[in-house]
């Protein structure tokens, strides 16, 4: 796994919560991220209400992408985010797509393309899902997502229904 070169890297996370006051989740995350030791805070997005992409049986979601600097590597940077989620009482069952109090999936390393059973970078699905898509266009319009092209034109080719910005 490759350390940032010149020591800082341009991260993105995918924030989500449906369960405990979500819009509350999303910002005590950005916070409690923003408070770690080798993490900046760039940007983070408005808040976006979206339908659940799994079992419709659950509430809707509350999302946000923040953009961090950041000296961690992938997987301690990993690692950081799912103690943040333990934090707001995640608990993995084994369900996928299921409801949740937080979610922090790491969706962009640098330029990196990471396959590893623990880890994959860009995200899984990235290009198809307009909750992290509309909102990573907020904080980076002109980002290239490695290995799939502009943010602009995976936009271009998602359907951007069910999805409303909540705040500014």
């Amino acid at each position: 796994m490759n350390y940032p070169a010149n020591g800082f890297v341009t991260a993105y996370i995918g924030l989500g919560s449906n369960l405990a006051s979500p819009a509350e989740q999303i910002i005590t995350a950005c916070q409690r991220i923003s408070a770690t030791p080798d993490i900046i805070q760039l940007a983070c997005s408005s808040l976006y209400h979206s339908e659940p992409m799994g079992p419709q049986n659950q509430p809707d979601y509350v999302n946000a992408v923040m953009a961090i600097r950041t000296t961690l590597a992938p997987l301690p940077l990993l690692h950081c985010l799912q103690t943040i989620e333990q934090l707001h009482g995640r608990t993995r069952t084994g369900e996928r797509w299921g409801a949740r109090t937080l979610d922090l999936d790491l969706l962009i390393y640098g330029e990196q393309q990471i396959d590893l059973p623990e880890l994959t970078i860009p995200h899984v699905g990235i290009g198809e899902r307009a909750f992290v898509l509309l909102p990573l266009y907020e904080i980076a319009p002109n980002l290239i997502v490695p290995g799939y092209g502009t943010l602009t034109g995976l936009l271009d080719h998602c359907p951007l229904t069910n999805i409303k910005r909540l705040t500014p």
